[in-house]
């Protein structure tokens, strides 16, 4: 094993990208390429101490191979900024790294093929702490780290901190609700502001 450098980092999220790139097995391939979209991987810090983690890809994110660059992106961005952390300082992914049809939500079989995918992006990363961005994702990474007991709705576990470890120490999870519900509902998105607010303790 190489050292744990900046660029040993890079080299191994490249892999992942590759062996995205190349995912025919999975049900979003066909659908990717007759659209001449992207997957996408994530961005940000390799080293943050803050991962959070979507659900899928939006048509914007697909057309791009960025993470929430679009009207759920901006208020992420609104949210980011109302506890001083800056998007550069902190890494964004999605459990699905291809976009579904329709933007629907994704199929217990897509997040069973891209799931380990993320699964080492934390292991790479070693994130201090993890905020699911939705159901889909905050389940995940409950499941992932053993929080069965502990899974509720979305509506229930918001903005709740659940400590865990992980191989190389220990996480906290913070499961949030996804900022595209918040577009058009001003109580959601005032209630994730205040949601946020846990993650000031680790900027």
């Amino acid at each position: 094993m190489s050292a744990d450098t900046p660029e040993h980092r890079k080299e191994l999220l490249k892999q992942i990208k590759d062996e995205v790139v190349e995912l025919k097995n999975s049900p979003l391939y066909d659908f990717r390429i007759e659209n001449n979209s992207y997957p996408v991987i994530g961005e940000g810090d390799h080293f943050a101490k803050i991962m959070f983690v979507g659900e899928a890809p939006g048509k914007n994110e697909a057309k791009t191979g960025k993470p929430f660059c679009g009207a759920a992106g901006k208020i992420l961005d609104e949210l980011l900024q109302s506890v001083g952390i800056e998007r550069k300082d902190i890494y964004i992914t999605n459990i699905v790294k291809d976009r579904p049809p329709q933007n629907r939500d994704p199929l217990p079989e897509e997040i069973k093929i891209y799931g380990p995918f993320l699964d080492r992006q934390i292991e790479i990363i070693k994130p201090q702490i993890i905020a699911g961005l939705g159901r889909f994702s905050s389940v995940y990474v409950m499941e992932k780290f053993g929080l069965l007991l502990d899974i509720e709705p979305i509506s229930q576990m918001h903005g709740k901190t659940y400590k865990t470890e992980a191989s190389y120490g220990k996480v906290k999870i913070l499961p949030l609700y996804h900022p595209a519900a918040a577009i058009y509902n001003q109580h959601l998105k005032d209630t994730l502001k205040k949601d946020f607010s846990a993650l000031k303790d680790l900027k």
